[in-house]
C-alpha cells in the first residue's frame, strides 16, 4: 500500500464554547492531492494548522510526514510547505529578490531560478510585488510555499478571487506540483476546482468528516438518482421526474411522442447537489427548489 503523508485520528480543537474541531480523522496518501471541502466555521482551517504545527491541539493524534507537528523541529518543517489564503510575500521587493530571500530560510532549497519557471514568473521577474496582479501574486505565495522543496504542500483556499482564467492556468500549476510527487492537500469552497484536481475527497461538517473518497465515488454513493426533464402541451410546459432509472424513464417517454421528446434533459447528481446534502445546506439536493426547478412528478405522470 501506498505510505501515508498524513494520518489523523480523534481531532479536537475548541474555542471556547466553539468546537471548531471535534472528532476528526483523515488519511492523505503519499503523493495525492486530497481536497478538504466544508462551509465556513467547519474546521478547515484550524485543521490545516494543526497539521503544519502552528497551532496546538486538544487531542486526537496526528502524524505528518512520520512525526507529530506539535513536536516535530526544524528540519521536520523544511519537508512541509504551506500557501495561506493571505498574501506573505514583502510589496517592496521584487518576485526574484524575495524567492532568493526566502531560499535562505531552507537547509536545502530548490533553486530560485527553477521555482520562479515553475510558477510561470520568469517575464515578471524583475518587477517588485506591489506591481503585480492578484494572480501573478498567488503565484508567488505557490513559489515560497515550495521553495524549501516539500514533501507536502498545504494550499489554504488558493484561488479566491481569482477570475475563472486565473484559476484555471493556477490548477495547471498544481497538476504540475503533484505530477513532481509532491503530496498537496487542497482547501477550497470551489466544488468544480475539487473535482478537477483531487484524487481523492473529504468533506467536513461540525468539525468532522462526513464523507471521504473519490469524486465520483462520492457522487455515486450520496447521489440521490437521476433526473429526467422534457417539454409537452400546447404551452410547452416543462416536466421532471426523479428517478433511479433514468433509461427506462426515457424509454417510457418515447412512447408518448412520434419521434424525439421535446426539450428531453436527464442529469445526474453533481459533486455540489452532494457537498450540499452533506453538509445540510440549502440546495437542490434537499429538495428546495431553485430558480430553474420544476414540480417533481412521480413515475406514474410519466406514463
Amino acid at each position: 500500500m501506498t505510505p501515508l503523508a498524513v494520518e489523523v485520528r480523534g481531532l479536537r480543537k475548541q474555542y471556547g464554547e466553539v468546537r471548531a474541531v471535534d472528532g476528526l480523522d483523515l488519511t492523505i496518501r503519499q503523493g495525492e492531492v486530497f481536497g478538504l471541502l466544508g462551509p465556513n466555521g467547519a474546521g478547515k482551517s484550524t485543521t490545516v494548522e494543526i497539521l503544519q504545527g502552528h497551532r496546538d491541539r486538544d487531542g486526537g493524534e496526528v502524524r505528518v510526514l512520520g512525526a507529530d507537528p506539535a513536536t516535530a523541529g526544524r528540519a521536520w518543517r523544511s519537508r512541509v510547505g504551506i500557501v495561506w489564503q493571505d498574501e506573505s510575500a514583502p510589496a517592496e521587493l521584487t518576485v526574484r529578490e524575495t524567492v532568493e530571500h526566502f531560499a535562505r530560510y531552507y537547509p536545502a532549497p530548490r533553486d530560485p531560478r527553477e521555482v520562479i519557471a515553475l510558477v510561470g514568473l520568469e517575464a515578471e521577474a524583475d518587477r517588485r510585488v506591489k506591481g503585480l496582479s492578484g494572480g501573478r501574486r498567488r503565484r508567488l505565495d505557490v513559489a515560497l510555499g515550495v521553495i524549501g522543496g516539500p514533501q507536502l504542500l498545504l494550499l489554504d483556499e488558493p484561488t479566491t478571487g481569482f477570475d475563472p482564467a486565473a484559476r484555471r492556468q493556477f490548477w495547471e500549476l498544481i497538476r504540475q506540483l503533484a505530477d513532481e510527487g509532491t503530496t498537496i492537500l487542497l482547501t477550497t469552497h470551489y466544488l468544480e476546482e475539487a473535482e478537477a484536481l483531487a484524487d481523492r475527497l473529504a468533506v467536513v461538517a461540525g468539525g468532522r468528516v462526513v464523507a471521504e473518497g473519490e469524486p465520483a465515488a462520492l457522487r455515486s454513493r450520496f447521489g440521490t438518482g437521476a433526473t429526467v426533464e422534457w417539454t409537452e402541451g400546447p404551452d410547452g410546459a416543462s416536466r421532471s421526474v426523479a428517478t433511479d432509472t433514468p433509461t427506462r424513464t426515457v424509454a417510457e417517454l418515447m412512447t408518448r411522442f412520434d419521434g424525439e421528446i421535446p426539450g428531453l434533459r436527464v442529469t445526474r447528481p453533481t459533486l455540489e447537489d452532494v457537498y450540499l446534502r452533506l453538509t445540510g445546506q440549502q440546495g437542490p439536493a434537499d429538495g428546495t427548489a431553485g430558480p430553474a426547478a420544476t414540480t417533481p412528478l412521480t413515475r406514474k405522470d410519466v406514463r
